[in-house]
């Protein structure tokens, strides 16, 4: 992995040296089917570069990874294969100022969801193949210079079996046996894509005229494998695309700019999805097999949202490096709720952002590891990990205040003035901050200063004085931030004041502000009732931990489920689970306040939600010895509010989920069996394929279900999701040799795929099964500095964090993680980071256990 980085300098003197002006890729992947000739598996790679040097006579390196090189041709002269390219890069000497490289390589499939992923579908023995690059696995596939500023027209055409299609980010054609795409816009390396295979394939049409006359129409296209084509709900993907492009079209004031529009889900796909201009592509999970939630469409069409706002924030104009990666993830994270709500079904979308992405963003920055939005991005390997929580949700947050801040006519202005000005280029913070200091006459360099190049969530608490009629005599917001990033921001927020009126808790009084520094006083609330609720930060127009005084939580702990707007309850359950993690709140009133309330919660997303929240109050942060007595009013809870819930709701089918993930005792493992077995039912339960493998994980987790129901399950859903669930209930049963089964095919083989990795690990890794797994506390600290070095760093990210001990939670695990980082403090940044987020983690839970113990004793005396 070390010799396949590339550092931040490394790019910018090879961007002052080189611009391209175009790619000619031409790919043969007939090697997909049939026996393998070879081992690693691979496919022929001839790529024609054409680029300029500013300076003649220098030398630089295109990048490529390849288990060979054919042949390497500089202006006409052959170099040495062997000379040359190192496995990583090809050296290039004595360049010219005008230059033509051609590569004749043999690329390798990949199993690992990076480069060319190569999938054989189980249930019909089809070959699947699709191409996912972010930050920089293009090189896997074609020679090229692997970086985001070297933009440039692409020519894609591949040789594929004779019964396949092939898809491009361009328009194709088949002709001659080989399919030939049309040339791109400029790009970045990184969003170039091809899939291929006998896909399933619908298509549709977007049709737009503006105001000047003309006309734009966009071919739409969706596909899937052919054994999920059954359950394609393609007609509502294709209804989000035309509202999408809609809204984006309204707003962007710049039309969709790279011709047709094609969506791809994909098998074994590592991300959400990939915003590739004209063909987008998607994990293939977002095609459900069986019932769920508005929630889980209401998360599709976010998705397809976000992917598709980056066709404007990230694909036409696009970063210089990734330091700045927040320019598009962040703007994507926002455009795509913003989107949701403006012009979908999904008009509650900003309650799931407040309850949902949030919650990543504030565990993202509360880690060791948290950094400013726009971050200090050293090489590829922190590249790859600062996807993350703040780059996204933090991202996304911080540009909703930006949105108060400047206001929403003022940022969509700015954001259609730098469409405009940086069509096709890359960009920096500057050039963004430039347009919108032009539209909306703000300093934005000192609320960039605070908001994007600090790290750190703040803290806001309300202090309530009354006079003696019992009116606010004074309404103050209290500002904190932790000694570790002690930044206090700005703050544009909504201050409400509730209490209770026929049962109801309502907000009968509201004022915004501007909260800066340690205290900010809030005239405007002076004279107004004594509240019984203070919620600072009402409508959730900034990013911050909301915290309560006295008062406000006990009124929570009674009449929280009382609380009539769903974004206001919302907000304050995402304030009580913050609550929770900073071992402020004791997890056992969390659970609580779960069971006697999470019945009222009319928004399923937020509902789903809480029971998770729930479980890993139970399973992080209570005290060990309550840990069975809370599982057991979970699960009497779930299974209570599951016989309660209207027939066929979706929040029965939330609750029977719950259900499933907190079955205790051998009644609840009874009545899942019986439900399997059908003979049992519950009224307007449907207990279809998916929730049939939701029921066994537990099953087999505590020994219920054996090997060889396991493998009857299989056969009734003999497909690639079958598999994948399978394989996670195997690697969950209660045994020495099956856990010890599963760590070898993890750690000493690389047999698995991507995604059952992944499936191995969720299954061995059982909260229930904590003497099970001690034997491999110690084990992990020995393998993964080589694992690190061995793999792809998507696997070397999923072994390293999935593997992490985090169930022995004592003071032994801190220690022996914190001999492991003393002891290889030159270990690969990037893999540091992982294990001290990991480590962060731990000592969080472990306060949170202290804080439940404490209460516990408290309550007992």
């Amino acid at each position: 992995m070390p010799g396949e980085n590339l550092s931040r300098d490394e790019a910018r003197e090879r961007a002052a040296l080189l611009s391209v002006d175009g790619y000619e890729v031409s790919l043969d992947v007939r090697s997909a089917v049939g026996e393998a000739q070879d081992e690693p598996r691979t496919f022929r790679s001839v790529t024609t570069i054409r680029f300029r040097c500013s300076e003649p006579g220098a030398a630089s390196f295109a990048d490529l990874i390849a288990p060979s090189v054919t042949a390497v041709t500089l202006n006409g002269k052959d170099l040495d294969p062997g000379e040359v390219f190192d496995g990583t890069r090809i050296a290039l000497e004595d360049l010219a100022a005008e230059n033509e490289l051609v590569v004749d390589a043999r690329c390798a499939y990949s199993r690992t969801g990076e480069g060319l992923h190569r999938f054989v579908d189980p249930e019909d023995g089809e070959v699947y193949l699709y191409t996912q690059y972010e930050p920089a696995d293009s090189r896997r596939v074609f020679a090229n210079f692997e970086q985001p500023d070297l933009k440039a027209p692409f020519r894609f055409e591949v040789r594929a079996p004779g019964e396949w299609t092939v898809w491009s980010n361009g328009a194709g054609e088949l002709a001659d046996g080989v399919w030939r795409f049309a040339e791109t816009k400029p790009i970045s390396t990184y969003i170039t894509c091809v899939v291929a295979g006998p896909y399933h394939y619908v298509t549709d049409s977007y049709s737009r005229t503006f105001p000047d006359g003309t006309t734009l129409d966009i071919p739409l296209g969706a596909l899937c494998r052919k054994g999920l084509a059954p359950y394609f709900d393609a007609d509502d993907v294709f209804l989000v695309t035309r509202q999408g492009l809609d809204f984006f079209h309204d707003h962007f004031d710049y039309p969709y700019p790279f011709g047709k529009y094609d969506q791809a889900f994909v098998p074994e796909y590592n991300l959400g999805a990939m915003e590739n201009p004209g063909l987008v592509t998607f994990r293939e999970e977002y095609i459900f097999r069986g019932k769920v939630t508005q929630a889980s469409y209401e998360a599709r069409a976010n998705v397809i949202l976000h992917e598709m706002a980056h066709m404007w924030f990230g694909d036409l104009v696009t970063m210089v490096w990734w330091d700045d990666l927040w320019l598009k993830e962040s703007f994507a994270d926002f455009m795509g709720t913003f989107a949701n709500v403006g012009a979908t079904r999904f008009q509650g979308a900003w309650t799931t952002f407040a309850n949902r992405r949030k919650a990543w963003a504030y565990r993202a920055d509360q880690l060791p590891s948290t950094h400013p939005i726009t971050a200090d991005i050293r090489d590829l390997q922190d590249a790859k990990l600062n996807f993350d929580g703040i780059t996204y949700a933090k991202g996304a947050s911080v540009l909703k205040q930006l949105v108060a801040y400047v206001g929403q006519d003022a940022f969509l202005e700015g954001a259609r003035r730098y469409f405009k000005r940086n069509a096709y280029g890359n960009t920096r913070l500057g050039d963004l901050l430039s347009v919108l200091e032009e539209t909306s006459g703000r300093d934005m360099g000192a609320w960039a200063g605070k908001w994007l190049q600090t790290a750190g969530v703040n803290s806001l608490t309300p202090q309530v004085l009354l006079d003696g009629d019992g009116r606010v005599a004074e309404l103050a917001v209290v500002q904190e931030a932790a000694e570790s990033h002690p930044e206090l921001r700005p703050h544009r927020v909504a201050i409400g004041l509730y209490r209770l009126a026929d049962g109801d808790l309502v907000r009968y009084a509201r004022a915004e502000a501007d909260v800066d520094g340690p205290r900010t006083v809030i005239a405007e609330l002076a004279g107004a009732d004594a509240p019984e609720l203070v919620l600072v930060n009402d409508d959730d127009l900034t990013y911050c931990k909301i915290r309560f005084d006295d008062t406000s939580l006990a009124a929570l702990r009674g009449h929280l489920g009382s609380l009539t707007d769903p974004l206001a309850r919302a907000l304050c359950w995402s304030a009580l689970w913050n609550l929770t993690r900073d071992a402020l709140l004791p997890a056992r009133d969390f659970v609580d306040l779960v069971l006697r309330f999470a019945n009222r919660e009319s928004d399923i997303g937020v509902l789903q939600m809480l029971q998770a929240w729930a479980e890993s109050a139970l399973v992080h942060y209570a005290a060990p010895e309550w840990r069975a007595t809370g599982g057991r009013l979970l699960a009497e809870g779930a299974l209570r509010e599951l016989r309660q819930a209207a027939p066929g709701s979706e929040h029965q089918l939330a609750w029977a989920r719950f259900f499933a993930s907190t079955a205790a005792d051998g009644p609840d493992f009874g009545l899942l069996q019986e439900l399997l077995a059908g003979t049992a039912t519950i009224d307007g339960l449907d207990v279809d394929q998916e929730l049939r493998w939701a029921f066994l994980e537990p099953l087999t987790a505590h020994g219920a279900a054996d090997e060889s129901v396991l493998a009857a399950e299989l056969a009734r859903d003999d497909t690639a999701s079958g598999k994948r669930h399978q394989v996670r209930c195997l690697a969950a049963r209660p045994s020495a040799a099956v856990k010890a089964q599963a760590w070898a095919q993890v750690v000493e083989s690389q047999a698995l795929s991507n995604a059952l990795v992944e499936a191995t690990i969720a299954g061995f890794a059982q909260p229930s099964q904590r003497q099970l797994l001690a034997p491999y506390a110690e084990r992990y600290f020995e393998v993964i500095a080589r694992i690190w070095e061995d793999r792809s760093i998507q696997i070397g990210m999923d072994v390293v964090r999935g593997l992490y001990p985090s169930y022995q939670d004592g003071p032994q695990t801190l220690a022996a993680t914190d001999a492991w980082l003393t002891a290889h403090a030159d270990a690969p940044p990037a893999l540091r980071r992982l294990v001290l987020e990991a480590r962060d983690d731990l000592a969080r839970a472990l306060r949170g256990q202290e804080c439940d113990a404490r209460a516990a004793a408290a309550s007992a005396s």
